[in-house]
């Protein structure tokens, strides 16, 4: 039986909103990293994700040719609000020339011990062959961008 995965922002980031663990401000915030997730996994991923390691710890990271583990920085987007939304974004994250296989990916923050921040399931395997790998995000708004907390 292979693995699933569930879109979602983890509970363990939730609870670490409310005490401060995570910084999304671009220049002074922490750093965020994406690694892609095997295209069959052997792991169950969603909201119990708690940390890159349940990834690593079941060998389910994605490798190929222009990957390298761990995955790429993201570049943040300054939390802001619109109405009574906050949210926040990434830019989207590319692997050039590479050869890769995914069918999801788990957003991580490496200046707090590689707190789980989010799962995105891509609904199929995304298959790049000696070409660019892109991982697009949303626009950064109040309806679409990747966190969002809204009354």
């Amino acid at each position: 039986m292979s693995g699933t995965i569930t879109q979602c922002t983890t509970t363990s980031f939730q609870v670490e909103l409310l005490t401060g663990t995570h910084d999304f401000t671009l220049t002074t915030g922490d750093v965020f990293k994406i690694a892609l997730l095997k295209a069959t996994l052997t792991g169950n991923y969603g909201p119990s994700t708690t940390n890159y390691s349940d990834v690593t710890g079941n060998s389910d990271e994605a490798t190929g040719t222009g990957y390298t583990a761990g995955g790429a920085t993201l570049t943040n987007v300054t939390p802001t609000s619109s109405g009574t939304t906050a949210y926040t974004d990434f830019a989207d994250a590319t692997w050039t020339a590479s050869t890769i296989s995914s069918s999801g990916a788990l957003i991580y923050n490496t200046s707090n011990s590689n707190k789980a921040v989010a799962l995105l399931a891509f609904g199929s395997t995304i298959t790049s062959t000696a070409s660019t790998f892109t991982v697009t995000f949303p626009a950064a708004n109040q309806t679409t961008a990747i966190i969002r907390i809204g009354s």
